[in-house]
């Protein structure tokens, strides 16, 4: 009962109870939230008390900043449990493999992020902190309220305690593993007939696929894209088959980020977090975001840059939120391309999202891409057509890539043109991806 009290808690706090008149009180309110949490923080772990030693709370935009290197390199200190990396890593590498997700450390739920770079990162929930993120992804993303029947299917490559607290009163939840095969799943969703679909997008562009097949005949209410940037190309499909707008949860290991209102517009969830933004780009908007979650304490995380890239929208939401409005995620600062220019030797910034359009518009017959780049030199490029035809598809795509390339004074690299290949599962669908270090 306890927990169900916490969760309606939160719930009704993030659904109705907090309201700011302006942006500048909910600055303000954030400001407060941050140094309670700070002096929190500093009390309870070694690794923040060192770091911020010197420096009074009020200065908190003065501490360090920190990213995953040094959350994972003094994991032990950090966190506020009591639990060791060797710990978390053996319970995590456990439930991975046997596929049984329920097990607890220490009252603690214990998981491992996706590891898009390479560099698998290790998150910790506590239950009072899991009870906050149900009442808040309950309130945020649920389109019938919480006291409507709704049966959720959430597919992703691995389960966790803290997903399954989703399911409250009315509310049935399933998971779907990304590691099972498609037929399987299909199967699976037809007998279950969910309500809300929660998924990759990759992982939803097949089902858009089973549905235009004929595979699969079903109508869900909500479609959630999570985990995956939600590229273009993969909205106005999966858009266009459900005839629905696919919303969106900007969900990862460092906290629940952002969600999409009732326009389809994403807004940060700067109720439970500060976003500082280090700019990339003034004109563009593009920035990597520095983030402060002030709801949790058990692996607290303090002006931590992530490496995403997302672009502030230029226009505010028509919904009336206060809450930063971003128009896209465009991937991760790991993604940006590198090319010499044409005039020295210095390195030409080419954002994924510039490749993006290049490629989406050489042809209106391009059903998927990616694109890779393997050194400053090589690009290799795949995709597939719906006519299952080239038709001239690589010459356009090439005559496009030349195009944006000479826009930004940059020498065209070696373009090598492969077949297009990409299964949901372990692995993270990314478009547009650099496979080097520059």
């Amino acid at each position: 009962m306890k927990r169900i009290r916490q969760v309606l808690t939160h719930y009704i706090l993030t659904k109705w109870g907090r309201r700011w008149k302006n942006r500048a009180a909910l600055e303000q309110w954030q400001e407060k939230r941050i140094r309670l949490h700070v002096d929190k923080v500093r009390q309870r772990s070694k690794f923040y008390r060192e770091l911020w030693a010197g420096i009074p709370s009020k200065d908190w935009r003065s501490f360090p900043v920190i990213g995953k290197p040094e959350m994972m390199g003094n994991f032990d200190q950090l966190n506020t449990a009591g639990i060791t990396k060797e710990q978390a890593f053996a319970e995590a590498y456990e439930a991975e493999n046997s596929r049984n997700f329920k097990p607890m450390l220490q009252g603690v739920t214990v998981g491992l992020s996706s590891g898009t770079s390479g560099n698998r990162g290790i998150f910790l929930v506590g239950e009072e902190e899991q009870a906050a993120w149900t009442g808040t992804v309950l309130a945020k993303l649920l389109p019938g309220g919480l006291w409507k029947r709704a049966r959720i299917a959430f597919f992703l490559r691995a389960n966790s305690n803290l997903y399954e607290s989703v399911k409250q009163g009315r509310l049935q939840f399933r998971y779907f593993d990304l590691l099972e095969p498609l037929p399987q799943l299909l199967t699976r969703m037809k007998e279950y007939q969910p309500d809300i679909w929660i998924a990759p997008p990759s992982m939803l562009r097949l089902l858009a696929e089973a549905q235009q097949s004929g595979d699969m005949n079903l109508h869900p209410r909500r479609i959630i894209a999570v985990a995956e940037v939600l590229d273009p190309l993969d909205r106005q499909q999966i858009e266009q088959t459900f005839r629905q707008k696919v919303h969106q949860a900007y969900q990862c290991t460092e906290g629940f980020l952002g969600a999409t209102c009732s326009h389809g517009t994403l807004h940060l969830n700067e109720d439970i977090v500060h976003i500082e933004k280090e700019m990339l780009d003034e004109k563009s908007r593009r920035f990597v975001p520095i983030v402060t979650d002030f709801s949790r304490s058990v692996q607290p995380i303090v002006r931590y840059r992530l490496n995403d890239i997302l672009t502030e929208a230029a226009e505010p939401c028509p919904c009336g939120s206060l809450f930063t409005a971003i128009e896209q995620i465009e991937g991760r600062c790991d993604d940006i391309l590198y090319l010499p220019h044409a005039a020295d030797s210095t390195h030409v910034t080419v954002f994924p999202d510039f490749v993006t359009r290049a490629v989406l518009t050489a042809s209106a017959d391009i059903e998927h891409y990616r694109v890779i780049q393997h050194s400053l030199t090589e690009l290799e490029i795949s995709y597939r057509t719906r006519s299952g035809t080239d038709q001239g598809t690589e010459q356009q795509i090439t005559a496009e890539l030349m195009r944006l390339f000479a826009r930004l004074s940059c020498n065209t690299p070696h373009l090598t043109f492969t077949a297009y290949s990409f299964v949901p599962g372990t692995v993270k669908l990314r478009r547009v991806e650099r496979g080097w270090k520059p």
